[in-house]
């Protein structure tokens, strides 16, 4: 079973069809323009896991990008992200890649930013988190900024909700999503949970998450970037996550990594 079959029943307001999905653009946008002073302006933007591609766009709206390059694993959305260029009124070159995030420097060339929006992280394991800030380290230019939105899952989830065994998901008019508890891997550090609709409780997916705290995705980025940066919710006030700010690559550290990892 997929992520991409779960993402069929699950609506993460990426849709340029979508009105809510448009509102949320518009807030990505929004907090881009907010710290444009951190970020390459008319540069070359990529977006990892990027779905729809709406945070790869809104980034390159609030940047004047001269190159979009769209990745996800999932081929039928990344066709939208000509949708969103609409929307945003922009027209840079846009590269459309299905594949890995985990393999990025085999996908795709010199970027100045990358961006990696939505909450997205808990499908990386610790292992494979390494792999991802390697990768993209090795592929920045020389000045180039990792933006990560995200938010501290061992605060808010495993202290402050505690965690569910059991957990209704979302709603929709004619069914309802719940996710189970299904096993813990050791080696990996991630839960494994089943996804079910229901009525009828008809199996879905099966997906790993590992539940990250902010500060060691700082730690881990600070081994491949020479900056790293917090910006929490509280401080940018712009209704999206917690934001991670990496900033100037360690290319020579991340390609010893990636000879380790035969990448």
């Amino acid at each position: 079973m997929s992520l991409e079959e779960l993402y069929r029943y699950l609506n993460w307001r990426m849709n340029p069809a979508d009105e809510r999905a448009r509102e949320r653009f518009e807030r990505i946008r929004e907090f881009f323009e907010s710290v444009s002073d951190k970020l390459p302006k008319g540069g070359r933007v990529l977006d990892i896991c990027a779905g729809t591609g709406v945070a790869g766009v809104a980034l390159a709206k609030a940047t004047g990008a001269k190159l979009l390059t769209v990745l996800d694993a999932r081929k039928d959305d990344l066709e939208l992200a000509k949708e969103w260029l609409k929307i945003a009124d922009i027209n840079p070159e846009l590269n459309l890649v299905q594949g890995d995030a985990r393999e990025v420097a085999k996908l795709v060339g010199e970027h100045d930013v990358a961006v990696l929006w939505g909450y997205t992280m808990p499908h990386f394991d610790p292992f494979d988190a390494v792999r991802l800030f390697a990768n993209v380290a090795s592929i920045l230019s020389g000045e180039g900024v990792f933006i990560i939105e995200d938010m501290d899952r061992v605060y808010w989830i495993l202290y402050r909700a505690g965690y569910k065994k059991f957990l209704i998901e979302g709603r929709r008019e004619n069914y309802t999503i719940a996710s189970m508890h299904e096993g813990y891997d050791f080696v990996r550090g991630t839960f494994k949970r089943g996804y079910y609709i229901l009525p009828g409780f008809k199996k879905i997916s099966d997906v790993d998450f590992h539940y990250w705290d902010l500060a060691t995705q700082l730690a881990i980025g600070s081994v491949f970037f020479k900056e790293a940066e917090l910006i929490t919710q509280e401080e940018h006030e712009k209704k999206v996550g917690d934001i991670l700010l990496f900033r100037k690559p360690r290319k020579e550290i991340a390609g010893k990594i990636l000879e380790d990892y035969n990448v």
